[in-house]
């Protein structure tokens, strides 16, 4: 065998062991994104699967930043994950936005991912200043039946990194893995919020006002901070009942329970006790400012008629009581204590109506 028949043979067998190298390799990448797809799929809940997203996809991937849009116009994610005590500050990484104009330069080019060096015009949004700035970037869109409902964004510190004409099967597939993860995981949590809220006005239900009360008692305790509560009932209920019926009383629970919302922060809590009664809790509150916001919703609801079915007007108010829960004892039981509380925040709502209605009273 000629010199240069051993070399071919040489170069062929070297070949040979690199390909099957490369391919034990690629089997094995294969294997380990199989298995991240599998626990992006058996994600129970939505903090469950964004952890995943920005811990194991950031390491199988080995990129240097992921961060993931999520369109949300009418904050209907961020208040259920608000009401299922999921703190979105604690996923610096995950970003609500309203539209998709809010993407700027990348609106109507999300129907594929759009890879490139990155330019603070066109990715600002998508990796705001408190996370690091890569130098290329790949934006994924998230569809779900032909609609946008997000973008995952993945950085690298290498500018040749994400390159645009890079193929993208591979990140395409993972894209429409976690946007049906997302979907799924979101639908589960607004199953949970239903089994916690009220029918009739959309708003939290008692079981879950309570429960929410025990958790708040608790870290009173261990952080020190006030808690405050407004005990609201409608003035003369019964009254309006009688006068338009009690399809339009619904009416007025409705336009009641959402103007004591509009005057809360996403961190307060609001629930229909019972009828025509309402509790909200006020996280960090003192006795004073509560009693502020509890006149704030007075004012809000006495001042302007409420427009009810075909047109009609009403002149509705309601009586507050407010009361603030000093730091627990411990060595009472947190159900002891939420109870008092509830009580001391009735009692000064029965000074209101007992003093003419259309007030607010504090317990001292």
């Amino acid at each position: 065998m000629s010199n240069t028949l051993v070399a071919e043979n040489l170069r062929l067998r070297t070949q040979l062991v690199d390909l099957l190298e490369q391919a034990r390799r690629n089997q094995q990448i294969m294997r380990r994104h199989q298995m991240f797809d599998l626990k992006f799929v058996g994600a129970g809940s939505f903090q469950e699967l964004v952890e995943s997203i920005f811990d194991t996809l950031k390491e199988s991937s080995e990129l240097d930043v992921i961060t993931l849009s999520l369109i949300d116009a009418d904050y209907g994610i961020r208040r259920i994950l608000a009401d299922l005590r999921i703190n979105p500050s604690d996923f610096p990484n995950l970003l609500f936005i309203q539209s998709e104009a809010d993407f700027g330069e990348l609106q109507g080019h999300l129907q594929k991912p759009v890879l490139g060096r990155y330019t603070e015009q066109r990715h600002g949004s998508m990796f705001p200043p408190r996370i690091a700035m890569p130098a290329s970037a790949a934006i994924v869109p998230l569809i779900r039946n032909n609609k946008l409902i997000g973008t995952l964004n993945f950085g690298s510190f290498h500018e040749t990194r994400f390159a645009p004409n890079m193929a993208t099967d591979f990140i395409e597939h993972q894209s429409s893995i976690i946007a049906i993860c997302i979907e799924n995981v979101v639908n589960n949590e607004r199953l949970k919020h239903i089994g916690l809220t009220d029918p009739l006005t959309g708003i939290n239900n008692r079981r879950y006002l309570e429960q929410r009360l025990l958790e708040e008692i608790g870290r009173t305790r261990r952080q020190g901070y006030p808690l405050s509560c407004m005990y609201i009932d409608v003035d003369h209920f019964k009254q309006i009942n009688d006068k338009v019926g009690h399809q339009a009383g619904d009416e007025v629970l409705r336009e009641v329970a959402a103007r004591i919302k509009a005057e809360l922060r996403l961190s307060d809590a609001l629930g229909r006790f019972g009828g025509e009664e309402f509790v909200v809790v006020l996280i960090d509150a003192e006795l004073a400012a509560a009693h502020s916001v509890a006149e704030r919703i007075r004012t809000s609801i006495a001042d302007k008629a409420l427009t009810l079915g075909m047109g009609t007007k009403l002149n509705v108010t309601v009586s507050i009581g407010v009361a603030t829960l000093g730091t627990p004892d411990r060595s009472e039981r947190v159900e002891t204590i939420a109870k008092q509380f509830i009580a001391k925040a009735d009692q000064a709502l029965y000074w209101a109506k007992s003093g003419g209605r259309n007030k607010v009273v504090s317990a001292d």
